[in-house]
């Protein structure tokens, strides 16, 4: 079967996020069909910028044909961002009856956040008689104005609107991460039957294949840690205001435990902010790491006691999450303290660990006692539970398959 794949961010373990349509494409490839992506040359969300020579360029990456749409550079949120989304769609629009031609796939998948290309591939999917997917992860543009402010007369919103029913109307399948979000769809435009839940998930075997032992600076902290008697609770990821690391700060403070020892890893626009905050509030227990490669998450989620995974609170939560970081703690079968409010936690449905308020340090700094204060069998089959589950539920193999069963 061949499967043509529109992402404006997609990625790949050598250009970084995002990397949902390259697990899926990988997948895919290892079954049997043939994989197009089409992404944009320019991401926010990648670390290595693929090639651009011209304004189509082709790259093969594990069997995967990307092509990749030039586009401006951009940073931050402003006028350029939207530039590099019109770009897109326009070189997308140019070149559409060229990839339904050279291409002939049988399925086209229209993958947001942005709508602004189902337009395209609706032409795409009507020139090759293909099937229509339209996959959604963020709901634009509901997410510029409950959480970015816009009033939603703005034009800027009226058009992603108009382009986000004009999906729901035109797909034969909805897909979303997002398990409660069908409703916000049918409101919209999408016809009863449409829409497939299909959560992000994690490659289970890769994840321990490619692991990688931990960079010296990160050894030689953890193993003095060790040797001095500590538990450690482990934060790793992106050091940004949606993180809700503030929240943890404040319950290190909260915890009164001398042998308690807080690791963040990671990097972000709020680090050295967090620093600062925790120095000022002469919290010694928490240290602060940079980032380790992506083959070394395993080694490092193994030298933790307990796993922090926290959320702002956030209206667009009520449809519901599926988290990258989640898969990887539960994958190290390690205890979890979530700090969450939305339409589905997996914490709680696996029984991983305990679940709590968000923007509540106390309720954090019970939780991690908690943790810490019950027996050590206990946790384990905690640990044990969360593995089982992501194995069960969110391997990406099971998943590649899930989707294209819902096509049938």
């Amino acid at each position: 079967m061949k499967i043509l794949l529109v992402n404006h961010y997609a990625g790949s373990p050598k250009h970084g996020m995002e990397y949902r349509p390259y697990h899926l494409a990988r997948q895919w490839v290892q079954q049997g069909h043939q994989l197009t992506i089409v992404a944009a040359s320019f991401s926010h969300l990648r670390t290595v910028a693929p090639p651009a020579s011209g304004r189509v360029t082709e790259e093969w990456i594990d069997g995967i044909r990307y092509l990749w749409l030039k586009t401006p550079e951009y940073h931050g949120n402003g006028v350029r961002r939207a530039v590099n989304m019109f770009a897109f769609a326009w070189h997308l629009q140019r070149h559409g009856g060229r990839l339904a031609r050279e291409c002939s796939p049988e399925i086209v998948i229209a993958s947001s956040p942005h709508p602004l290309i189902i337009y395209s591939c609706v032409r795409i999917a009507r020139k090759a008689a293909a099937q229509l997917v339209f996959e959604v992860r963020d709901l634009w543009p509901l997410t510029l104005v409950e959480v970015g402010g816009m009033s939603p007369w703005h034009p800027f919103v009226a058009l992603l609107q108009g382009a986000e029913n004009y999906a729901y109307r035109h797909a034969d399948r909805v897909v979303s991460v997002l398990p409660k979000a069908d409703e916000h769809m049918r409101r919209h435009g999408m016809a009863a039957g449409k829409f497939v839940y299909l959560p992000n998930g994690i490659d289970a075997a890769q994840w321990e294949a490619d692991a990688s032992p931990l960079p010296a600076e990160h050894a030689q902290v953890l193993s003095r840690l060790k040797e001095e008697g500590c538990l450690l609770v482990g934060y790793a990821g992106g050091h940004g205001i949606s993180n809700a690391l503030d929240a943890l700060l404040e319950a290190a403070r909260l915890v009164d435990d001398r042998r308690l020892r807080f690791v963040l890893v990671g990097q972000g626009p709020e680090k050295d902010r967090l620093r600062g905050k925790a120095e000022q509030a002469g919290a010694g227990q928490v240290l602060f790491l940079p980032p380790v490669p992506k083959a070394s998450i395993p080694a490092l989620l193994a030298e933790m006691d307990v796993l922090y995974l926290g959320w702002n609170r956030n209206p667009l939560y009520r449809f519901g999450i599926s988290p990258n970081k989640l898969f990887d703690y539960m994958m190290a079968g390690k205890p979890v303290v979530h700090a969450v409010e939305a339409g589905n936690d997996l914490v709680a449905e696996s029984g991983c660990g305990i679940s709590c308020a968000p923007d509540d340090p106390a309720a954090i700094a019970a939780a991690i006692r908690d943790l810490l204060e019950r027996p050590r069998v206990e946790v384990e089959a905690m640990g044990r539970r969360g593995r089982a589950y992501v194995v069960r539920c969110h391997d990406y193999g099971m998943l590649a398959q899930r989707f294209l069963k819902s096509l049938e």
